[in-house]
Order: structure tokens, then sequence, then C-alpha cells
């Protein structure tokens, strides 16, 4: 009875050693090395609001578009194929934790005994189900899925990563569509006015009131306003070509609502503070997790340095008859091996190295994130800034520009000056509203790189809820209590593992695509 119970508590002894064993260095967080405020902003809290910031334009199209490209678009559907093939790695991994089961048969017919050939047939019939367990020693398999679950988050943060750019440039875009078509209709009725000017100051040399160089020069600047038309034409076919692939379809036309100076201007930004951004930027996430992953494989490259003890086991049957082989009883062996490298030139610390090498490297890599999601914040805000500047005074010169060719005109009719003051007042105030229009829209997409920069600030109603149910159970009250405003998102991941109902879904999926296979290779078949 003491002797039992002295291999047990062995048994249980090394089985804790194995578990708690695994070399390689442990995983730390980067020091945040973060600023207390963005440079261009006095803001020191965290004021990110919860909220989806186009719902500031107000415009349904833009909402349906957006809606529609996180859907359709195929770099996210991409994304999240590739988070399935991340899932699908940690099980993979994971799978060599416990004993691998086999089968081996064999039949072998040979005129040899005991390597002496002879003039007799000797024959030989096995059939045996085997088991061999690697055993865990040093922590390979265990830094291995540490890498592999490190790769399945860094695929959920590249997923969302993907899905705030895509946002920023369905917005982009939109609000560029209707900045050329806002600078379209000002080049056509530029035209049609420089058109009118002309008729009247042909009419005006006909009865010889004028020379034909003020003819040619209206002939000149009327030509000036329509070479602009087939240019802004062609930039509104290839921006709606641009948004068509990111919903994912064919390019073709896209619809909208109001004209950009219609879209209001956002009063503020709540911009937070810059260590918040850690949390909120999906790249600077997923930055982190990468180098996690490579930071384990450096414990995977140690213990490929150590060697592998695995316990192996046969249980069968063999004859020298085919037909006894059932009758002649089960026969079994079971045993233990070590396998480890002893000299080869270095190459197992070599690969320590790289792997090092290669930590050091995805470390460089986030620290790097991180001062460029800073630098996209800031040089959002001084473009907020500026931008503002530049409308301003762009509006100004605009309303001068307006007038002053308003005045010109009337003055060239009435004798008092001469064309080429028509023409060049002309000239600035139709420069004026094209800078006026593209500055306006280029203030839009200020605030949406802003948002894009501080890590989207938004989150979907679906994950609300399940954000919502998540904080519910762990704090054990009603969902109904959860303020949901509170909810921001820093990182969370709801879907890191599958339901029940998700699972069986992929169980039903993966078999109709096997069907589905079988039936084209059957239809090949047939078509040959």
């Amino acid at each position: 009875m003491k002797k039992n119970i002295s291999k047990y508590i062995a048994i249980l002894i090394i089985i804790f050693f194995i578990g708690s064993c695994a070399v390689g260095p442990n995983f730390h967080e980067p020091e945040d090395q973060t600023s207390t405020t963005f440079r261009y902003t006095s803001n020191k809290t965290d004021s990110i609001i919860n909220m989806n910031w186009w719902d500031l334009f107000n415009d349904p199209v833009l909402d349906t578009l957006i809606v529609t490209a996180l859907r359709e678009n195929k770099n996210v559907q991409i994304a999240a194929s590739r988070i399935e093939q991340a899932r699908a790695n940690v099980n993979y991994n994971k799978a060599d934790y416990g004993p691998k089961f086999g089968v081996q048969a064999g039949a072998n017919v040979s005129n040899q005994f005991l390597s002496v050939p002879s003039n007799n047939n000797f024959q030989s019939y096995s059939a045996a189900g085997v088991v061999n367990w690697e055993l865990d020693f040093w922590g390979k398999f265990r830094r291995s899925t540490e890498s592999a679950k490190a790769d399945l988050l860094s695929s959920f943060y590249g997923k969302r990563a993907i899905e705030i750019a895509l946002i920023s440039e369905v917005a982009t875009n939109y609000f560029q569509l209707l900045d050329f078509k806002a600078r379209l209709q000002i080049s056509e009725n530029t035209w049609m006015l420089r058109d009118s000017t002309l008729q009247i100051i042909q009419a005006r040399f006909d009865k010889g009131y004028t020379h034909i160089i003020d003819v040619n020069q209206a002939q000149i600047q009327k030509a000036i306003s329509q070479v602009s038309i087939p240019q802004f034409k062609r930039s509104i076919a290839f921006t709606e070509h641009n948004l068509s692939i990111l919903l994912g379809k064919n390019p073709d036309s896209i619809p909208t609502l109001k004209t950009l100076r219609e879209y209001p201007l956002p009063d503020s930004i709540p911009t937070g503070i810059p260590s918040e951004i850690l949390q909120r930027r999906p790249d600077i996430m997923q930055s982190e997790q990468l180098y996690r992953s490579q930071n384990a494989k450096v414990g995977v490259a140690q213990a490929m340095r150590f060697p592998s003890i695995s316990l192996t086991g046969l249980l069968g049957v063999g004859s020298t008859d085919l037909s006894n082989l059932l009758s002649n009883g089960l026969g079994w062996s079971a045993g233990a091996s070590l396998l480890g490298p002893l000299f080869e030139w270095g190459k197992n610390a070599r690969r320590v190295d790289m792997e090092r090498e290669k930590a050091k490297q995805s470390l460089l890599t986030y620290e790097n994130t991180v001062l460029n999601a800073l630098l996209e914040v800031d040089n959002s805000l001084i473009s907020l800034t500026t931008l503002k500047e530049e409308l301003v005074a762009n509006n100004m010169m605009l309303k001068a520009a307006r007038n002053a060719s308003f005045l010109s005109r009337e003055r060239y009719y009435q004798g008092v000056t001469s064309y080429l003051e028509v023409i060049e007042n002309q000239r600035v105030e139709f420069d004026a509203r094209l800078a006026y229009s593209e500055n306006y829209q280029r203030l839009l997409n200020a605030y949406v790189n802003l948002y894009k920069s501080l890590g989207g600030g938004w989150i979907t109603e679906e994950e609300l809820n399940k954000y919502a149910l998540q904080r519910a159970e762990a704090e054990n009250v009603d969902v109904s209590t959860i303020d949901k405003d509170t909810l921001i998102y820093q990182g969370q991941i709801i879907d890191l593992h599958l339901t029940p109902e998700q699972k069986q879904a992929k169980k039903e999926a993966a078999k109709a695509q096997r069907k589905l296979e079988k039936e084209q290779r059957k239809q090949a078949r047939n078509n040959k």
C-alpha cells in the first residue's frame, strides 16, 4: 500500500514539475512612455465619446455606405478569415499536449531468417494500436500555444484596424466625391457665365465698340473653365469607382444626398489623453500581441536545445499465418525514449539568437507604432486648426473676388476700364471658388482623420450589447442596470470564444463545403 502511495505521489510531483517548467522569457508589457497631453491640445481628461462618429454628419447615404463596406469589403472578409485561421492554429498547437493514437498494420514475406538466406519463404502479419506521448518537459508546446494565442488576438485587432481604416476611407472618398461634384458645378456655372460674356463682347465687336483682342481673351477665359469640366468629371468617376471597390462591388455610380456645404463642421473634438490611445488603437494592440507571439517563440527555440522525452506503447496481434492473426492473443509493449541534440556546431544556440533578435524587432516595431499613432493625432489636430484658419481666409477672398468680378464687368460695359481687369478678376473669382470648396472638403476629412487616429472612438450596437452582457455577468447584476454610455472601446474582444451555436454553424458550413467539392469533382469527371 505504501509503495502505491509513494508511486502516485512521485507521479504527481513529476506531472507538476512538467506542467510548471517552461524555458524562455516570460512576456512583460512594454513600458508606457507617452506624454500627459497631445501637443496641440490642452485636454488632460479622457473624454473620447462613445458613438458612431459619422453620425455627426447626419447623412443616411454615408451611413449606408459604411455599413455596406463593413459587410462586403473584401479586405474585411480576408481579415475575418485570418481570425478563423488563427483560431484553428491555436487548437492545432494544443493538440500536441496529449498523447497521439494511431494504428499500424503490416504484411511481410522474406527468404531470410535471422538475416541468413534460406530456401523457404517466411511470412508475417501484424496489426496493432500505437500511442506516442511526447512530454512537454521544457514547455515547448506551451510556448508554441502561447504564441498561437497571441497571433489569434492580433488577428482580431488586425480586423478592427482594417475596419477603422475602411470607415475612414469611405468617408474620405465620399467627401472628395462631393467636393469634385461641387467644383464641377462651379466650372459649369463659370463656363455658362463666360459664354454669355463672350456673346456680349462678340456683339460689341460686331458693332465696332471693341477690339478683336477682347473677343479672343473672352474665348480664352471660356476655354479655361471649359477645360476643367472634363477634368472634374474624370475625378468624379475615379472616386465613385474607388468607393465601389471599398463596398465590394463592381465600379458604379455612387448616390449623394447633400451638397458639400450642407455638412456642418463639428464644434469640438474630444481628444482624450495620450495613454488612452494604447487601449483604443487596434494597430497598437495588434503590434503588442505580435511582440508577445515572437517572445514566446524564443522559449520554443530554447526548448529545442533540450532532449525530448516520449512515452510509447503498442497493443496488437501478430502471426505467420493471416488466417490465425486474431486467434494468437494480444501482445503489448511499452517504453520511454529520450532524444536530444548533442553537438551540432552551435546551430540550436543560433536559432535562439535569431528568435531573440526577432523579438527585439517586434518590440521596436511596437514602439514605432505608438510613435506613429501619436504623430497621426498631433498632425490631425494641427490640420484642424490650420484648415479652419485657411477657410476663414478663403471665405474672405471669395467674397472680395466675387464683388470685384461683378464690379469690373460693370465698369467694362460702361467703358470705364479695359477687359484685362475683367479677365484678372474673373480668374481670381474662379480660383477662389474652387479653393474654398477644396478647403471645406479637406477640413471635413481632417475630422475624419482625427477620429481615425484616435482609434475610431466607436463600437457597434452589437458590440455594445455584448459588452454590457459581459459586464453584467462579471458583476452578477441585471444587464438593464449597465450604463451603455460608459462602455467605450478599450481593446475588448467579444467573440474570442465561439458559442455552441457558432461551433455548430461552422460544422454545418464545413459539411456543406465538402459536399459541394464532392459534387464539383463528380461533375468534372462527367465532363471528361
